[in-house]
């Protein structure tokens, strides 16, 4: 075994929260994701960066992590589909794909899903050739574009509303 795949031990933030595992700086973080940390919201789909399926956050910013070896994460913060929402309160992305049935098969979803987060993140009111920019490296084989479009806008809407007031007690 030469010194490049060796497993070493590696500090990563994942999802709000500090763990230690042990892997070769050269496996891909999607492995290490799916493999090691029970994260099953990025999918494998190619291996090559080319579908979308594996996206996760890196420092807010969506990454294909099939394409992005464990040496080059070091100390950024990644976060997986899991670490938007939860079942009970949703990321508004999530709940937009939802209320939009943006889905079918399901399997590019969570890539796309993250890759809105990123694009909303920095830019609130995206126009339609922007969203469609920013969603180029997801395929989606079911053809549930229009949707995935809707979804991704009415996201940005609900995300640029401003907040209810809350009701006080009486």
């Amino acid at each position: 075994m030469n010194a490049a795949s060796a497993p070493e031990r590696t500090r990563l933030e994942v999802n709000g929260r500090t763990v230690e595992i042990e892997a070769a700086p050269q496996t891909p973080l999607l492995y290490v994701l799916r493999n090691d940390l029970e994260c099953n919201g990025p999918k494998y789909g190619c291996g090559l960066g080319e579908c979308g399926a594996c996206a996760v956050l890196m420092d807010g910013r969506a990454v294909r992590s099939c394409t992005v070896p464990l040496r080059a994460v070091g100390a950024r913060a990644i976060t997986t589909l899991e670490g938007l929402g939860s079942r009970d309160e949703p990321h508004p992305v999530q709940r937009a794909f939802i209320d939009c049935n943006a889905a079918q098969c399901g399997y590019c979803l969570n890539g796309m899903i993250v890759a809105a987060v990123a694009l909303l993140a920095r830019n609130a009111r995206p126009s339609e050739a922007e969203i469609r920019a920013a969603l180029r490296h997801h395929l989606c084989r079911c053809g549930t574009h229009l949707e995935i479009l809707a979804a991704v806008r009415l996201a940005a809407d609900r995300m640029a509303e401003p907040a209810a007031p809350a009701e006080t007690a009486r």
